[in-house]
This record gives structure tokens, sequence and C-alpha cells, in this order.
């Protein structure tokens, strides 16, 4: 049996990955081919533990009180769910044919990571290669899609999910994300990376996402 496509959607909190990722699965079965979404952070054991994290139920001790556990923390977490994800889900999918589409994989970890790190240009240059290195056994995608999107068309998103604010949501903190997003190619040399503009109606962005994977995979548009 052919080994199914993996495929990444990305982009900041807001951007559509998940409502995009389901859209073309479906695009998919349409066509009678298998396809099985899923996300990062998981529901596994170690996913379940950092969304916590991220929605504020778990902290760690601190000098000045409790706070969110370090971004090398972090970053050992949704490695080691990343891991897990592979073994158990995204590898037996594929070795049955199926198309594999996850919102988010380790371009997140890279990009946030290096967002939320303090220091020079240096330093950040350290953490990206610090965080290829803890997941460099993560199978490679064949196609990672960055929704491009405007931090404030994003940020009106959130707010009509009505949930309330995690972790990586702060303001500023997803206007560095959006830029690093747009140089996404830098973080992960070597992976095939199409932008896709997502700032328009859920229907356009699933078009221009569709005409993004038919290119990859040498079909007529």
């Amino acid at each position: 049996m052919i080994e199914g496509s993996f495929i990444v959607v990305e982009g900041i909190d807001g951007a559509g990955t998940t409502t995009q990722a389901e859209l073309l699965a479906n695009w998919f079965r349409t066509r009678g081919l298998p396809a099985h979404t899923t996300h990062e952070p998981t529901d596994g054991p170690v996913g379940s533990q950092i969304r916590q994290v991220l929605t504020n139920r778990l902290v760690v001790c601190g000098i000045t009180g409790p706070r969110a556990p370090a971004w090398t923390t972090m970053a050992l977490l949704f490695a080691a769910d990343r891991l897990d994800h592979l073994e158990s889900e995204i590898l037996p999918n594929l070795l049955d044919g199926v198309t594999v589409i996850s919102d988010r994989y380790d371009l997140s970890s890279l990009a946030y990571q290096s967002a939320t790190a303090t220091g020079s240009e240096l330093e950040a240059a350290k953490v990206i290669t610090w965080v290829r290195e803890v997941n460099k056994h993560a199978r490679r995608p064949d196609l990672t899609i960055v929704l491009d999107v405007d931090p404030e068309v994003a940020a009106k998103r959130r707010r009509k999910r009505g949930n309330s604010t995690e972790l990586y949501e702060e303001s500023d903190l997803q206007k560095a994300l959006a830029k690093a997003y747009l140089q996404a190619e830098k973080f992960v040399p070597g992976d095939t990376v199409m932008h896709v503009d997502g700032n328009g109606s859920k229907e356009t962005i699933h078009e221009a996402i569709v005409e993004a994977v038919r290119k990859a995979r040498g079909e007529p548009g």
C-alpha cells in the first residue's frame, strides 16, 4: 500500500487552522481519498497536561509566586507529545494509506518557543537550534501550509470564540508570531512550505489551500 501524505496547517492563534484542516480533509474525502485530522497539543497524556498549562490550570512555583512553566519546559513537553502523537496516531494512519492533516506540528514549537524566549538574536538562534534538536526524530511533513493572518483579524476571531485568554494569546506575542510565520521557511529548512492569505472568508481560504495542495501534488488546477 502507498503511504499517505502528511500535511500540516500552521498559523497564529485565531488563524483558522482547525477549521481549514477539517475542510481540507473533507475535500480529500469527496475525491474518494481517506483523510484523518488531528491536532497538537494532542488529547493524549502529555498533550492533556500541556492544555492545562495553556488554560492556566497548571502552574509551577516561582520566586514571585505561581507561574507558567519556562519555555524550555514547554518545548520539551511539546516534543514529548509530538513523538507520542507520531507513534500512536500519525504513522499508523500514514502506513494505512490515509492522508493525515495536523492542526500544528513542530513549526509551532519553533515559532512559539523562540518568540517566548528572551535575549538577543544570537540567543534566539540558539533557541531554534535547541528546539530542532529535541524534535530531530519527528517525521517531516510532506507539506506545511502557513495561514498568514493580520494579528488584529486573528484577535477578533479569538474574541468571537468567547473562551478565556490562553497562555500564548497576549497581543504583542501574537504580533511577533505573525512576523515569525511570514518567514516560516527559515525555521524548517528543507521542508515544503506554502503560504496562504488567511484574512478572508473560510471558503476563500479553503480554495487557496486546495490550490496549494494541488500544486504540491503536481495536479492541474
